[in-house]
């Protein structure tokens, strides 16, 4: 903690107000509210914490504050400094979701539309629907009920959704007054939850179509049947009094937090929406900023109610979002409290075992590597591969795991410069000497083990090299393979015995997965160089030659042997100047 930091530390007030974190650049990096600033503030600053608030104090060079009237106005001061400064250690909705909705235009031939916009326009708008699929199932149901017109602009012609028995056609055909003041009645009434009736009348005008015999319109009416059935039953969790609603839950584990959200339209709960975060102030104040980011800025549709648990102070949550605030007591909302509680809890739980898992194939295997070798916990493992083919364009490569991860970026390649001909051995050593001198003259890290695709040959050279070039001692260990070219044995020791590992331990996949991304990133460069070096070799040495007219030549004759077998006039019509020509066809001549 710098003297500054401490001198404002005693000035602190006994009153409401925000804090504002920075880093050393002046940066805010974390905003917070609280009701007495004093207490708050120095919290972070004494006694212990978890990593990651750790993380973001270590990060803290300087603060200031705001004084505010009461908590209410912190809250709401907070959630404006968030939006404006985008601090990374704050929560932050990022999803930006806008969720459509079904909308019946004003106007005197109207339409139905799918919109994510709600405006001011005296249109009739049903939603939102978190299920964009289903907003769009319902709209094509609609469009089949009800032919209202599609046309954007009124056309001098009657269209296909005419043919399509979608569109009464006004631009030709005139409308009886009243047809479209019943069809925006019925569709109102459909898209408030009075969709049964409507089922009803199509059954009743499919067993009609039956006894004329008029089967085709009674399978028309038998799939609008289905569509609505398919459509409007999905959800099973219903509310009887068909009010818009959101559900708030929230659980807290290991210092993160996960709020749920369920949404219940038109009496039903029909999506959820997921958010979770580390958190480093009060579960409940953070809840509470939570809240208002929700729905600031129209980033998600203001229901008729909204249900919060018991714990959260409502006053807050009313003086963020201008609509009804319930905390129940009994009954089926607060089942739905509770339920959307328990996904909360279930999420994180999940989130955490996921975690576990992955720490378990990483740095789990790390340490049990470690154990098994009886060397300190390998942290940083560095591990080499050659790569030729009949000792052409010999190559090396060499990948770095990081607490048992990939770490790309410290990803090494070699070109042997010392090596004629198929010498595993020798292009060891020069790649070792190269890479550990480097490593010791621009003081490095040193690896804790290093592992070598091959046998007791290879490994013996590296720790020649290590051991008596440049004085290192750091465990090598090799790693063999099988008839299948998969890993087999660990070497290590002295003698380089092999170490017992389970087949299905999380040590032996990790040693599994670092060789096989050695050997792939070797082969890779091998190749990379080996079609380099065919390409220039073949077409080096040739005067008027440089390299555009070179990838002409193989843009146009596609490969090597074609570009030999081109006569001086064919060489011409690719670019080629005549006596650029002529060299190429002298060139290869000589070859021969």
């Amino acid at each position: 903690m710098n003297e500054q930091i401490k001198s404002k530390l005693a000035l602190l007030p006994d009153q409401p107000g925000c804090y504002i974190m920075k880093d050393r650049d002046g940066t805010i990096i974390y905003v917070g509210k609280a009701k007495v600033l004093k207490q708050r503030v120095r919290s972070y600053f004494t006694g212990s914490h978890d990593t990651k608030t750790e993380r973001l104090i270590s990060e803290i060079a300087d603060f200031e504050y705001i004084v505010t009237e009461s908590n209410i106005e912190a809250l709401l001061l907070e959630i404006n400094l968030i939006q404006k400064n985008q601090p990374k250690y704050n929560i932050m909705l990022k999803d930006d979701k806008s969720y459509p909705f079904i909308k019946i235009t004003n106007e005197k031939f109207p339409r139905l539309l799918i919109t994510r916009k709600v405006k001011k326009d005296k249109a009739w708008y049903f939603g939102p629907y978190p299920d964009v699929r289903a907003a769009n199932e319902t709209k094509r149901l609609l469009d089949k009920l009800y032919p209202l017109r599609k046309c954007k602009v009124l056309p001098k012609e009657v269209c296909l959704y005419y043919h399509m028995g979608q569109c009464l056609a006004p631009c030709v055909f005139p409308v009886e007054d009243g047809v479209y003041d019943r069809m925006i009645k019925e569709i109102k009434h459909f898209l408030s939850g009075g969709y049964q009736e409507i089922q009803n009348e199509l059954v009743a005008k499919m067993n009609a179509a039956s006894e004329q015999l008029a089967f085709e319109k009674a399978a028309e009416y038998r799939d609008q049947i289905q569509s609505i059935q398919t459509v409007m039953t999905r959800q099973k969790m219903t509310q009887a009094d068909f009010v818009d609603r959101d559900v708030f839950g929230y659980a807290v584990d290991k210092g993160w937090m996960c709020v749920q959200v369920f949404f219940v339209r038109q009496g039903k709960l029909i999506q959820r929406d997921v958010s979770s975060f580390p958190f480093y102030n009060e579960a409940e104040e953070d809840f509470l900023t939570f809240v208002g980011q929700f729905y600031q800025e129209n980033q998600h549709f203001v229901p008729k109610e909204i249900l919060i648990p018991e714990s959260i102070d409502k006053a807050s949550i009313e003086a963020l979002v201008n609509t009804k605030v319930t905390q129940p007591m009994r009954g089926e909302k607060k089942k739905l409290v509770a339920l959307a509680g328990k996904n909360a809890q279930v999420y994180l739980t999940e989130k955490f075992d996921l975690i576990e898992r992955k720490q378990e194939r990483t740095i789990g295997a790390v340490e049990k590597l470690g154990n098994a070798l009886n060397i300190p916990t390998p942290v940083r493992i560095e591990a080499f591969d050659n790569s030729n083919i009949m000792g052409t364009d010999p190559v090396s490569a060499m990948v770095v795991y990081i607490d048992g991860k990939p770490d790309k970026k410290e990803y090494r390649k070699f070109k042997i410069k010392s090596v004629d001909g198929p010498d595993d051995y020798a292009s060891m050593r020069e790649v070792i000497y190269r890479r550990y001198s480097r490593v010791l003259k621009e003081q490095l890290p040193l690896p804790d083990l290093i592992l070598i695709d091959g046998g007791k040959g290879q490994v013996h050279v590296a720790r020649d090299v290590l051991e008596n070039q440049l004085g290192l001692d750091i465990p090598i260990a090799g790693l063999a393979k099988n008839d299948k070219h998969r890993t087999s044995e660990l070497l290590f020791g002295p003698e380089l015995e092999v170490v017992p590992l389970k087949r299905n331990s999380a040590e032996f996949f990790l040693l599994q997965r670092i060789q096989d991304e050695v050997h792939r990133f070797a082969i890779t460069f091998h190749r990379e160089t080996r079609s380099k070096s065919a390409f220039s070799s073949k077409l080096d040495g040739i005067d008027g030659l440089g390299p555009k007219r070179k990838r002409r030549l193989l843009k146009a004759f596609k490969s090597i042997k074609k570009i030999q077998e081109a006569t001086h006039e064919e060489l011409v019509a690719a670019g080629m100047p005549k006596q650029v020509a002529e060299n190429i066809i002298n060139h290869f001549r000589q070859e021969k």
